[in-house]
């Protein structure tokens, strides 16, 4: 019951704000929260390392269509839910120094987010999966068309349009699939759409083919990987804040972990024929966006072409079809939100007390912020992958990955390093160690409730770097039962 109690919780609580207002909303839904992230922490410890589904729960929901509420959690499902309830109270805290009209609103959109990010990570049911998948783009469509910036009708729109016409394409695949399986164990129907019966059907490669482009479509665009990304400059730039951290933070591991989970074991057939062409487009999206980013003069779009690159390498580690590219990619998508959440709340800071984003604009802020310049090069030393850091162990694994399966491929990816070098610290030193601007003698530095976002995340920048068995042992057994699933059929 620990599984639906993660899922009913959020719900309970955003449906409670409403009773709350202003600074009272925040502080409750920061609470529930925290709330939510130690019954994820309660989770891990009692976790026994296995492949197998725990915390299980099958309940029959439209019982005349064998389609049950099943939910559970393997080690992979366990560190996106861990991730996703860490994050979630560090980006309401990162909130506190904004104001929002009908807070209690925001608030509570936040939480049904939650669960619907939680469900997506745990659902074991296919048309349960797509229900969840929805749920968590109803609230960020609204986080962003509501408090987002001038230009936020167009570019929601676009997103959603982008983001429900991949989600409709998933939706037939899993149709179809659904109309060829046979009856559950015990199930009164004639079909049923538990995963575990996608991953025993017999498809042919002609079948398996279109089918993975049906159900890819949705995982593309999420991630988003070149060319289905063009939604996503935009949408980070043009949202709130913690809209933008939920997106780039949790949002887009949906597509990953979508991968890892739903396409991979089911239609692997499939997969090997579009392996090599998923490869390429991804190593075009890593160093398109590391190039982009390098030629940025916006903060914010700076790091949302960053973010383009690196899930690029993610995505190429996922279909190296190795080991070490499915844990890095594991370890990466807990790294990546960790780090991604941190420089979008730094940027931030900056614009809050500037009054822009515009690297131009600024420079020399070191000069009176001694711990904001710390924090910052931290994280961004994290994102660049400097060794006993958090994207060290990711992206060595994802390269090592993507080199297993082809040199060249691994050889051109490995590009990346020196592109986010490039454009990360060169950011870095025209913002805060460049000439003197306006803001260089004006600017303050971190307070108390800022540092009380960045800590934990510059914790985990360290721990993640230096102890990475402490995540890599919780995904090992899910990644060689999805290779298994591959292998064998």
């Amino acid at each position: 019951m620990l599984t639906v109690l993660l899922l009913l919780w959020p719900v309970a609580a955003a449906l409670l704000l409403h009773f709350f207002k202003g600074s009272v909303a925040r502080v409750a839904a920061f609470g529930a929260a925290l709330i939510e992230f130690v019954l994820a922490a309660y989770a891990a410890l009692t976790f026994n390392g296995s492949n197998a589904d725990q915390f299980s729960v099958n309940l029959p929901w439209i019982a005349s269509a064998g389609i049950n509420f099943h939910v559970g959690m393997d080690g992979l499902s366990l560190l996106l839910v861990l991730l996703t309830t860490f994050l979630v109270p560090i980006i309401l805290l990162a909130s506190f120094r904004r104001s929002f009209e009908n807070a209690s609103a925001f608030y509570a959109l936040v939480l049904f987010m939650e669960t619907g990010l939680v469900g997506v990570f745990t659902a074991q049911d296919a048309f349960l999966f797509y229900f969840f998948w929805e749920v968590a783009l109803i609230p960020i469509y609204f986080l962003a068309g509501v408090w987002g910036g001038v230009n936020r009708a167009k570019v929601t729109f676009k997103f959603f349009l982008y983001t429900i016409v991949g989600s409709l394409f998933m939706l037939a695949g899993f149709v179809y699939l659904y109309f060829q399986t046979g009856p559950a164990a015990n199930g009164l129907a004639a079909h049923n759409s538990d995963l575990a019966s996608f991953y025993n059907l017999s498809l042919s490669a002609q079948q398996q083919s279109w089918l993975f482009w049906l159900i890819f479509a949705a995982f593309a665009v999420k991630m988003p990987i070149f060319p289905f990304h063009t939604w996503q400059p935009d949408t980070y730039t043009e949202s709130p804040a913690p809209a933008t951290m939920l997106l780039s933070g949790i949002m887009l591991k949906m597509g990953i972990y979508g991968c890892m989970r739903w396409l991979l074991p089911v239609v692997p057939l499939g997969v090997s024929q579009w392996q090599n062409l998923v490869l390429i487009l991804s190593i075009i999206g890593i160093i398109y966006g590391a190039i982009i980013a390098i030629r940025q003069q916006d903060v914010k779009r700076l790091i949302a072409y960053s973010s383009l690159s690196h899930v690029g390498l993610m995505a190429a580690g996922v279909f190296s079809l190795t080991q070490i590219g499915l844990q890095g990619a594991s370890i990466q998508m807990l790294a990546h939100g960790v780090n991604v959440v941190g420089m979008f709340f730094i940027a931030d800071c900056i614009e809050r007390r500037t009054g822009t984003r515009l690297i131009p604009d600024l420079g020399g802020l070191t000069r009176n912020t001694p711990i904001l310049t710390v924090c910052f090069l931290v994280l961004l030393l994290g994102t660049v992958a400097l060794p006993l850091t958090n994207g060290f162990v990711g992206e060595f694994l994802l390269l090592g990955g993507v080199y297993q399966y082809n040199a060249w491929m691994g050889a051109v990816a490995g590009i990346t390093i020196i592109l986010a070098a490039v454009y990360l610290l060169r950011m870095f030193q025209r913002v805060m160690l460049g000439p003197d601007s306006s803001f260089s003698a004006t600017i303050t530095d971190l307070t108390g409730a800022e540092l009380a976002v960045l800590v934990p995340l510059i914790v985990l920048v360290f721990w993640i770097g230096l102890f990475p068995n402490t995540f890599l042992h919780l995904s090992e057994g899910s990644v060689m039962g999805i290779l298994s699933e591959v292998v064998k059929r």
